[in-house]
């Protein structure tokens, strides 16, 4: 950890932080939601030692990364021409990306429009799902926590009510959790989470203060934008396919697999339809987190999978 290193990149007007070790082919680590470039420590360390170079940067109102003068307005393609700008700046012509939730997200937008800066791709938490310009989220319940948090004002009323703190351990314990976060009507979603509940055992105080620094840096202006108010942006892409090796792993216990026909999508293969060239790898024990609680195992994947393209 105190080997990687922290710098500051000025991209499309911002200043992004964008954490960094080792050297050799560049492997760009993309956050989720509650998550930040901390989140990827594990795996940087893990793959600067087996000889590639690891950037993580901090989303646009994430983390230590300057937050937008209007958040609200930040949209998915700006995070994808943010990463364009970052890799013209570190002069890198080919990259290989690593994506964890709604980073999972960026992943393949950006492969879409720039297939031919992308060498290959891994994901976690979530495959390719096409967006088009009829999406919906009505197959949810109301009280699903992406609703809740795309409703104007309740998310910011709910999260209020608690230091930045609680709120990431809350959210941390919340997306633990092998089930959908459903609320009642009645009901706050971070409420569902007992004050007294403990962390999981993976999850120290000391990364939780982490996070917390960092998110009392930034807020959650950005996050509740990007992903959940903005999640139903359409990429533009007609007829998506994903051209370059993917790797997506999933945990067996990941709430995400309950999403609406998620499950399905994934082990029936659908999937493939949109990235041909993917393996699929359950974690039986993995939950969303997957990286940070089981790191060794996800190293290993990763790294194998890694070094089987550069050779």
């Amino acid at each position: 950890m105190e080997m990687i290193q922290h710098n500051y990149v000025t991209v499309r007007g911002l200043k992004h932080h964008v954490a960094e070790i080792g050297t050799g082919p560049a492997v760009v680590f993309l956050h989720g939601f509650p998550e930040i470039w901390y989140s990827w420590r594990h795996q940087m360390v893990a793959v600067a030692n087996a000889g590639f170079r690891a950037i993580a940067p901090d989303f646009r109102g994430y983390g230590l990364t300057e937050i937008p003068a209007e958040p609200e307005k930040t949209t998915f393609k700006d995070l994808v021409d943010d990463l364009l700008d970052l890799f013209d700046s570190y002069q890198l012509p080919k990259v290989f990306l690593v994506g964890k939730d709604f980073g999972a997200r960026v992943v393949y937008h950006f492969t879409l429009l720039h297939q031919d800066r992308v060498s290959g791709v891994v994901t976690m938490g979530l495959p390719f799902m096409p967006i088009g310009p009829d999406a919906t989220l009505d197959s949810h319940p109301k009280g699903f926590y992406v609703m809740r948090w795309r409703e104007p004002e309740r998310p910011e009323a709910d999260f209020g009510r608690f230091d930045i703190k609680t709120v990431v351990k809350k959210i941390y314990i919340l997306f633990t959790e092998s089930e959908l976060q459903v609320a009642r009507e009645d009901q706050e979603v971070l409420d569902l989470v007992d004050e007294s509940a403990p962390l999981p055992p993976w999850f120290t105080e000391e990364d939780l203060e982490n996070y917390a620094q960092l998110y009392e840096n930034s807020g959650f202006r950005t996050a509740l934008q990007i992903p959940y108010r903005g999640w139903l942006e359409y990429d533009g892409v007609e007829d998506p396919r994903v051209d370059v090796p993917s790797l997506l792993i999933m945990g067996e216990k990941d709430y995400a697999m309950h999403f609406s026909g998620m499950g399905d999508y994934i082990k029936s293969g659908m999937v493939k339809k949109y990235v041909p060239d993917l393996e699929i790898t359950f974690v039986p024990e993995g939950n969303h987190f997957i990286q940070e609680q089981l790191p060794d195992k996800v190293n290993q994947l990763l790294i194998a999978f890694l070094n089987k393209l550069i050779k």
